[in-house]
């Protein structure tokens, strides 16, 4: 079996901007890159990264150039309480707001600049 040396989540976008300050207002990344069809977000460890690129760039076969749908991304985080004082302040799209679940974690739940579902989690 192979070994995997790095994983890394693709987020398709209309708008790459909107989406780059979204994910580095709320989490802890810097901008690696940064073109007209692709964005490179790391985080300040260097442990994470996420990407955001042009859905209509032809790297995209042209049926997986929708709206996410059937996935969402979880960011464990120490307090989730200070996210959403940083979305909710930014008037990102608040799903939910955080709240304890019967799993033993706080959890909000918002939709980033593209559709997609950002779980926000904290242990309690």
């Amino acid at each position: 079996m192979e070994r995997i040396n790095r994983l890394m989540t693709n987020i398709c976008s209309e708008s790459l901007s909107e989406s780059k300050d979204f994910y580095v207002s709320l989490f802890d990344f810097n901008v690696d890159y940064d073109s007209d069809w692709f964005v490179h977000l790391i985080s300040k460890d260097k442990s994470l990264e996420l990407g955001i690129i042009l859905k209509s760039s032809d790297l995209i076969p042209e049926g997986f150039q929708k709206s996410p749908q059937g996935f969402y991304i979880t960011f464990v985080v120490e307090n989730v309480d200070d996210v959403f004082k940083v979305a909710n302040s930014n008037g990102y799209k608040i799903l939910s707001e955080p709240h304890d679940t019967f799993y033993g974690q706080r959890r909000m739940l918002l939709q980033d600049p593209n559709g997609t579902l950002v779980d926000v989690s904290s242990p309690i």
